[in-house]
């Protein structure tokens, strides 16, 4: 698994790679709540992710949990269709803001 961070127009956009699976889930959580921390709106990016796991899915939700008491945003963008289909599986999709892509989140971290 790798966590790779960026920061683009005071948003913090998190590039996931490889398994989320129980074994990288705790890792997964301890990158997402300390960029929780700086108190800007998130974007996820799961394109280089193929597996999630409930674990790792949980590590989503409690982000998502974490952001919106913050009042922040917080994006799935890029979700592979291996991926999207247990987050469909668990209706999370209709919880979760996911978009298709990188640029549709950052509108919608803008407001346009």
């Amino acid at each position: 698994m790798e966590y790779e961070v960026e920061e683009r127009s005071n948003t913090l956009i998190i590039r996931l790679t490889g398994d989320i699976d129980l074994q990288t889930s705790p890792n997964v959580r301890q990158g997402l709540m300390g960029s929780i921390d700086k108190g800007r709106p998130i974007i996820v990016d799961l394109s280089g992710v193929d597996y999630i796991d409930s674990s790792g899915v949980a590590s989503l939700v409690e982000s998502l949990q974490t952001m919106r008491k913050k009042g922040k945003q917080f994006i799935l963008v890029s979700v592979s269709e291996k991926a999207m289909r247990v987050f469909q599986l668990a209706r999370l999709d209709k919880v979760f803001t996911i978009c298709s892509d990188l640029d549709e989140g950052l509108k919608i971290v803008k407001g346009e």
